[in-house]
């Protein structure tokens, strides 16, 4: 999506689950507009959030006049067998498109198309690079032969559904994601209590939240590095995203068992 729409509004990581909400990105031409639904992975939750991260892929799922479903060189297995049928069943159209290609030979690509053939065969396969931007105007392309005709959905100077601070929060995270091992960054949330901004600097005041005492001490890390480290790296990727100098402070707390919690779910944007 972020290829497609030219700004990076969904976050990137190695790791799996980096996407948690439904986002949308809109991209406006003279005859057109196309709404972009980014969609967390299909997992089997494990608890309460990822639950309601798949509350958002059922319904986008529900609203979609054409489906995308990614899949990385290499991937094979189906993280939820009934959700796969939905999508083999699929009245809508399917595009399937083989990321990362780049990090393949011919051979192997040969091999992969073929799998996936056999496994979805009323679907069509487009090996991408979304690095590399390599076949994603093709994909853009059927893209909207595809789509149905009908008014505009948001104004055409419009980008994205989601407010600033949803991307102080998503930025933030990402970095957390990149920086921290094993169960710490599935266990943050971020919050933005202030948000103030002049003609030249934005000043950003925001909260991690982690689920217990010992996730606190290893985000601050000694005397603070470590979240000095985040807010540095978040600092320089928001000065280019608000195209503006940008002054943040972080601050941990503990919320414990937020990603088990209805009404702090609800407080983050989950089970809406």
């Amino acid at each position: 999506m972020n290829a497609m729409v030219g700004e990076k509004l969904s976050i990137i990581t190695s790791k799996a689950q980096t996407t948690r909400h439904r986002i949308f990105g809109i991209v406006n031409g003279d005859d057109f507009q196309v709404v972009f639904s980014d969609t967390p992975g299909i997992i089997k939750p494990a608890y309460e959030l990822q639950s309601s991260m798949m509350d958002f892929v059922k319904s986008a799922f529900e609203d979609a006049d054409v489906l995308i479903y990614m899949v990385e060189i290499g991937e094979k297995g189906l993280k939820d067998e009934n959700f796969f049928k939905k999508i083999s069943n699929s009245k809508i159209p399917v595009l399937l498109l083989l990321n990362k290609i780049d990090t393949s030979d011919q051979a192997h690509l040969e091999e992969q198309i073929q799998y996936w053939q056999e496994l979805l065969p009323k679907v069509e396969i487009y090996p991408i690079s979304a690095l590399e931007n390599f076949n994603v105007k093709e994909v853009f392309d059927r893209i909207l032969e595809l789509l149905p005709e009908g008014p505009p959905y948001y104004p055409k100077d419009q980008l994205t559904d989601k407010p600033e601070r949803f991307f102080v929060n998503e930025t933030i995270r990402e970095k957390i994601l990149l920086q921290y091992k094993k169960e710490i960054p599935y266990a943050v949330e971020v919050e933005t209590e202030e948000f103030l901004e002049d003609d030249k600097i934005i000043r950003i005041r925001s909260v991690i939240m982690v689920e217990r005492d010992t996730q606190k001490g290893i985000i601050i890390g000694h005397k603070g590095s470590a979240l000095k480290k985040v807010g540095v790296e978040a600092r320089k990727d928001l000065e280019k995203f608000f195209d503006k100098q940008v002054h943040i402070e972080l601050y941990v707390k503990v919320n414990k068992n937020w990603r088990s919690n209805s009404n702090q779910l609800k407080r983050f944007g989950y089970n809406n």
